[in-house]
């Protein structure tokens, strides 16, 4: 049976590559229903061709992300409730080139998080007992305050300095740095503070806040790259 047009959504979805252009399609409003659903919907019934990631479609992994009304944001936690009327307007993550429709190459944004010094290396091996971390010191709870990312991102397809700076590495990168220098753990904090404050690191953040508000967990990278900026000018007058 036919629908009512007021039971019927206008989504215009991005299709081709870097160049391409919108189409737009009709989807059925239904109750809870969320971006991803009607993104799936229209690959399911209407075209099989198009192409966008998902996988565990309850807001764990993050790789649904895109560009929703002009805002990136997971699409399995975006309820069509939540969106301002009218047509609903879906593209890939900014800042990253576009591989074909919805789906984004993330190999730049994985590049910049090594780039950061990002790689955890211990003193230990798999052979020795763990390393007991006190959960209350210091140390710890500034880790904590960074640790959940999950590499969705959503926060560096919303930083504008990413996006006129090729050479900033970026804020989820920066976030994952400071977690590494805070954790007792780690051996190598000097050479992974060295390269977050290399060329393209923490100095070119300009703390607009564009990440923190965007992040889908509730992280802080504008704070984390504050503490990075606070803790070079603190080596920078010897103190540790």
């Amino acid at each position: 049976m036919a629908q009512n047009n007021e039971d019927m959504l206008t989504v215009r979805v991005w299709r081709g590559a870097d160049e391409g252009e919108f189409q737009s399609f009709r989807v059925p409003s239904r109750e809870n229903q969320t971006v991803l659903d009607v993104v799936t919907e229209i690959q399911r019934r209407q075209d099989p061709g198009l192409s966008y990631r998902f996988a565990c479609r309850v807001g764990v992994c993050g790789s649904c992300a895109m560009t929703v009304n002009g805002r990136a944001r997971w699409t399995c936690r975006t309820h069509i409730r939540s969106l301002s009327g009218g047509p609903i307007t879906i593209e890939p993550l900014a800042n990253m080139p576009r591989i074909r429709d919805l789906a984004c190459d993330m190999t730049g944004f994985f590049d910049k998080w090594g780039k950061a010094g990002n790689d955890f290396t211990s003193a230990r091996s798999r052979q020795d007992t763990p390393a007991q971390v006190d959960p209350l010191s210091p140390q710890r709870k500034q880790a904590d305050a960074a640790i959940e990312c999950i590499n969705c991102g959503v926060c560096h397809a919303s930083c504008d300095v990413v996006k006129w700076n090729d050479e900033y590495l970026g804020p989820a990168a920066l976030n994952r740095a400071w977690s590494l220098v805070n954790d007792e753990r780690h051996t190598e904090k000097k050479t992974t503070l060295e390269a977050a404050l290399g060329p393209g690191g923490c100095s070119n953040c300009h703390s607009q806040g564009n990440c923190m508000a965007a992040c889908p967990v509730g992280l802080s990278p504008t704070r984390s790259i504050a503490g990075l900026k606070k803790m070079s000018l603190l080596a920078m007058i010897g103190i540790e």
